[in-house]
Order: C-alpha cells, then sequence, then structure tokens
C-alpha cells in the first residue's frame, strides 16, 4: 500500500499529543519568565523560533538578565545542550532521507521528540516514515512557540503575582537529573553523585554567582578520567 499524506500527518499528529501539554505548561513558563524580564511575547517567539532549546531557553532568560558575556552564553549553551549531538547521531541515516527537511530535523531533536521518535522502529504501511518524522519534529517547535507566546501574554496581561515561576527550570533539571539516575545500573549511579560533589565543592569556592561553569568542567574532566570505571563493559 502506497503512503499518503493525510495518513502521514495524522500519524505524526498523534504521536507528538503528549508533547503538546507538556510543551504548553513548559513554553508557558519560559515565556512568563522572559516577560518578567522585561521581553514581550515578540522576543519569545523569536527566541523560541531560532534558539529552541528547552532548558536552555530558561538559562538564557537568567543569562540575559545577569547581563552575562556573549562566550559565556555559548559556552554555557554548548555544555546544556551538547546531549542533542548524540540523539542525532542516532537517527542521521533516518533524517538524511527527509533531503530538504534534514537541517530542520535535525534543529528540533529536542528531549522530547528524541524520545517520540525512539517510540516506534516501524509506521504503517500507508505513513511515510520520514514525512513523519519531519512532521512531529515540526509539531513539537509549534508547541513550543505557542506555550511560550501564552506564557509571555498572560505575564503581560492577568495581573497575577508569579513569584517564583523560576523555580520550574530548577524544576526541570531535577526530574531530568532524576530520570537519569534511575535509568542507570551499577557503577553508572555514582555518576550523579559526582556530580554533586562538584557543585557542591565549587559552590564553596566559587560562590553562587560564579560555580556552574566550573562545576561543568570539573566534571566532564572527572568523568571523562573515570570512564573506563564505568564502562558497563567492563562492570560484572
Amino acid at each position: 500500500m502506497e503512503s499518503n499524506n493525510k495518513s502521514t500527518f495524522i500519524f505524526a499528529l498523534k504521536k507528538s499529543l503528549p508533547v503538546l501539554f507538556g510543551y504548553l505548561f513548559l513554553g508557558s513558563a519560559f515565556g512568563i519568565m522572559l516577560y518578567d524580564a522585561g521581553y514581550n511575547f515578540i522576543w519569545a517567539i523569536f527566541i523560541s523560533l531560532i534558539v529552541y532549546a528547552g532548558s536552555g531557553q530558561f538559562l538564557l532568560v537568567s543569562l540575559l538578565s545577569s547581563a552575562a558575556s556573549i562566550p559565556t552564553v555559548a559556552v554555557m549553551t554548548l555544555f546544556i545542550n551538547s546531549r542533542h549531538m548524540f540523539y542525532g547521531l542516532s537517527f542521521i541515516d533516518k533524517f538524511k532521507k527527509g533531503g530538504w527537511r534534514y537541517p530542520f530535523m535535525i534543529f528540533s531533536l529536542t528531549d522530547e521528540t528524541y524520545s517520540v521518535n525512539t517510540s516506534f522502529s516501524t509506521v504503517p504501511e500507508n505513513v511515510n516514515e520520514t514525512k513523519a518524522r519531519y512532521l512531529i519534529g515540526l509539531f513539537d517547535h509549534i508547541y513550543w512557540i505557542l506555550g511560550s507566546v501564552i506564557g509571555s501574554l498572560a505575564g503581560q496581561l492577568i495581573p497575577i503575582d508569579f513569584t517564583g515561576i523560576d523555580f520550574s527550570m530548577t524544576a526541570l533539571f531535577v526530574v531530568i537529573f532524576i530520570d537519569l539516575i534511575r535509568d542507570q545500573t551499577g557503577r553508572r549511579k555514582i555518576v550523579g553523585l559526582i556530580g554533586i560533589l562538584c557543585a557542591v565543592i565549587c559552590l564553596i569556592i566559587f560562590g553562587a554567582d560564579n560555580f556552574l561553569l566550573p562545576t561543568f568542567i570539573i566534571t566532564v574532566a572527572v568523568l571523562s578520567a573515570a570512564k573506563p570505571y564505568f564502562d558497563t563493559k567492563q562492570v560484572r
């Protein structure tokens, strides 16, 4: 049976629906934070359209508010979102089949989009797999932009004290951290403890305003050096 556009569209839409609810909430939190920092919904659209980095966008608000330098923004964004490079490697062959869609499919491969893409290995006969994966990325991107605009407009129009909304970023990182630790087995569970230890030490040495970047650098260095110890193939 030949694939058709309608079946492909419906398949991609259904697969992306779980992301819709998450992105409307998290995107709204980002929009509210951005408005609270002094940037209106136009900036919310622009940043979500061009940056589209989820947790990186939350961090960007803090960096913009503190007038961080461009090198600091670049390095922090690289560290936080470098995992996306590894996501892309597992789908590079499938995405290449997308032709002109290929660059966008890479750009839109967020944590959630990656999860959806890995949730199925085959598609119905009347669905074009490459187009479906492209549409999933497109739908998810639209959801995020929509959520960020809703949040920005809510912050502007609704007279509510949004103090503490920035905790959504902390909550997001905590949830991701817990999920990552739960997915690890054996010695690899110590990885999280190493990260926490490095953060505490750097917090004491560098202070609350400057500890994050040294923490990333030291943690990566320690884990790279200890890689043989954490290699599951060597763990019995």
